[in-house]
């Protein structure tokens, strides 16, 4: 049978996602990267949200996030291909980091997991972005070619960008960790 979700979950889910939207409009460019790629912490809720109701309320939380960016600010291909590629990014990001986590729950654990969602996010990222997110663009926006900039920019901006998030995101856990842990032992019994 199918476990339906608490009302505490689902106004928890609305509220990360509403905080998820409000970090994502304060993003920033790292200097020596293309002024396309901005660095913002809004995978953070998403992963709150993984931990304390499992990975479909991450990626609820991803998916609202963006879906709420497209309808205010829309795109400039008039197709969501950044928001496309933001939601996959976090995805990728959170569930390897939660799937980790939860074979290890500790601070150690916590570590090795947000490494491998870094990891996991940078690679996978470069691939999308050779494959399908940059001919996108470029199809759509007449861009040049820039699939020549997934080495040199993306990957390495991605792995930054999860070194960030990742740190940001130690300080919470440190202090969140026994809550967290308390919250999912009262969900599992």
């Amino acid at each position: 049978m199918k476990k339906k979700m608490s009302v505490k979950a689902i106004v928890s889910i609305g509220m990360l996602s509403s905080i998820a939207y409000l970090l994502m409009l304060i993003n920033f460019p790292l200097p020596p990267f293309p002024n396309f790629l901005f660095v913002d912490f809004s995978d953070i809720p998403a992963l709150i949200a993984a931990l304390l109701f499992g990975p479909v309320a991450g990626i609820l939380v991803e998916f609202f996030k963006n879906a709420l960016n497209y309808v205010a600010t829309g795109s400039a291909t008039g197709i969501p291909v950044g928001h496309i590629a933001n939601f996959l990014a976090g995805i990728l990001f959170v569930l390897p980091t939660y799937y980790v986590y939860n074979k290890m729950k500790t601070r150690k654990g916590m570590t090795l997991a947000l490494i491998a969602g870094t990891l996991i996010m940078a690679v996978m990222m470069s691939v999308l972005n050779y494959l399908f997110i940059l001919p996108a663009y470029t199809s759509l926006l007449k861009f040049p070619d820039m699939r020549n900039l997934v080495v040199p920019a993306i990957l390495p901006f991605n792995i930054i960008k999860g070194i960030m998030m990742s740190s940001i995101f130690m300080l919470l856990f440190i202090r969140m960790q026994s809550w967290i842990n308390k919250l999912t032992i009262v969900k599992s019994a």
